[in-house]
């Protein structure tokens, strides 16, 4: 715990600038009920070619916030940051939920995983908004480095999972 401190006093040390504390709170919003991804996923749906990956990409994010939001969350129960060390003047409301795993890796990943997965051609440019998101949520003090590990982990296991899933169904030619 104490490493993970060090980490984020670095962050909040070295790295804030006015322009970051303007910018990484818009950045974490795009995060925010996974809103960015739900967007492609649209965006994605709307294209024949890509309404498996579409299917993929919101049934790992379904996934995912069942296990990070419904059971990780309230099964570890873990202190945020901010709650730990309540000097840090926040630049976000300060979130009411648990701080292990977090949720907007989280879904981040589980977005990216699917891209990769459903073989999307450009699916690495996905990466760039997913890392910072998940980077956004240590700058802004809500999370520690090990929550986004774990929401790392939590959102490719939920992207392979949906994709054996809605492969599973789209062999047996229950979906098209």
């Amino acid at each position: 715990m104490m490493q993970e401190f060090e980490i984020l006093d670095f962050i909040q040390n070295n790295l804030r600038t006015p322009v970051g504390d303007a910018v990484m709170p818009l950045i974490t919003m795009l995060g925010n009920g996974a809103a960015l991804w739900i967007v492609l996923g649209c965006c994605l749906l709307a294209q024949k070619k890509h309404r498996k990956t579409a299917a993929v990409l919101f049934l790992a994010l379904g996934i995912e916030t069942l296990i990070c939001n419904v059971y990780l969350k309230n099964a570890v129960a873990a202190a945020r940051p901010c709650d730990l060390n309540t000097s840090v003047k926040l630049l976000v409301s300060k979130p009411q939920d648990y701080s292990f795993p977090s949720g907007h890796t989280g879904a981040s990943f589980a977005a990216v995983t699917a891209l990769r997965l459903g073989k999307v051609r450009k699916w690495h440019l996905a990466l760039l908004p997913a890392c910072l998101i998940s980077f956004s949520r240590l700058y802004l003090y809500v999370h520690f480095p090990s929550d986004i590990a774990g929401g790392i982990l939590v959102g490719i296991c939920s992207g392979f999972l949906a994709y054996g899933c809605v492969s599973f169904l789209a062999n047996r030619h229950i979906i098209p």
